[in-house]
């Protein structure tokens, strides 16, 4: 199996593809106090769970999402069909093309990195339009379950780093807030259950890939309260 065939295999038919609730939607429209008619970027959408909060949380904002993975864009299409104010869109969020108040970006920014990212965005931002994205945070020094867990992020910092990585990019902190414990159990549970569905498929790069994901989630549990995102808001200087 191709990476992308196995990625589908594991993530797909799932609620949301990373940690996370709609009370960080609401959190952050409370914070930024996004005007009601608005326009929204949902990127890096996944399924689309979160732009389902977007929508039904900003109904008068006009909300593109976008996603590059073939089948999270199909299942972002289906899921937000009857949205009328929601376009999905497959693409390559570090290439937006708009003019946004909100730019919303769960769990996914560090693939471009968060000062390569946040720069890329500025020109895609309305005046006075904010970013707001999640990323892993270290909350003390990492123990030996901490670091294993984060192993394939070396990057990972704690807030203060974080936070060095946003003034680079000339964007000032606005306010952040730590995603951990029952966010992150509602994204493993329902993934555990379906990869354990799986273990009948005999493609050897899909078992190693299931007992992978199976191993992140043991180490979640062994680790709960240390392993967390910060949902972090800002804007440009």
């Amino acid at each position: 199996m191709t990476e992308e065939e196995i990625l589908a295999r594991i993530y797909t038919g799932l609620d949301r593809e990373g940690p996370g609730e709609p009370a960080d939607v609401a959190w952050v429209i409370d914070q930024l106090g996004v005007p009601k008619p608005s326009s929204v970027c949902d990127a890096g959408c996944g399924s689309g769970a979160d732009t389902v909060t977007l929508a039904s949380m900003l109904p008068e904002a006009q909300i593109t999402t976008i996603e590059q993975l073939p089948h999270l864009a199909k299942e972002a299409q289906a899921r937000c069909n009857a949205l009328p104010n929601v376009n999905v869109l497959q693409s390559d969020m570090a290439q937006l093309d708009g003019s946004y108040d909100l730019i919303w970006c769960a769990g996914a920014l560090y693939f471009l990195g968060v000062t390569e990212g946040l720069r890329g965005w500025r020109t895609a931002l309305t005046p006075g339009g904010a970013v707001a994205f999640s990323e892993p945070v270290l909350l003390a020094p990492a123990d030996e379950t901490v670091a294993a867990f984060w192993e394939e992020y070396p990057a990972i910092t704690d807030l203060d780093g974080i936070n060095a990585r946003v003034e680079t990019a000339g964007y000032d902190v606005v306010d952040h807030r730590l995603i951990i414990g029952a966010p992150w159990q509602r994204y493993y549970t329902p993934l555990a259950a379906h990869v354990a569905a799986l273990h009948a498929e005999h493609d050897p790069d899909l078992r190693e890939a299931v007992a992978a994901t199976e191993r992140e989630i043991a180490l979640w549990q062994s680790a709960q309260d240390r392993i967390a995102y910060a949902l972090i808001l800002v804007r440009p200087r």
